[in-house]
């Protein structure tokens, strides 16, 4: 039964991981510079 509730716990972390990632991927924040070195807030080496 643990296990399971780890699971569950470890799952939704995941999610809420996953829609951040996405919500500021379609905002246009991004880790990746996207190759337009104009929007870049670090200029591209």
């Amino acid at each position: 039964m643990g296990t399971i509730i780890v699971l569950l716990i470890l799952a939704g972390a995941v999610g809420l991981v996953l829609r951040k990632m996405i919500k500021d991927k379609k905002a246009g924040k991004s880790i990746h510079c996207g190759g337009d070195c104009g929007h870049c807030k670090n200029p591209c080496r």
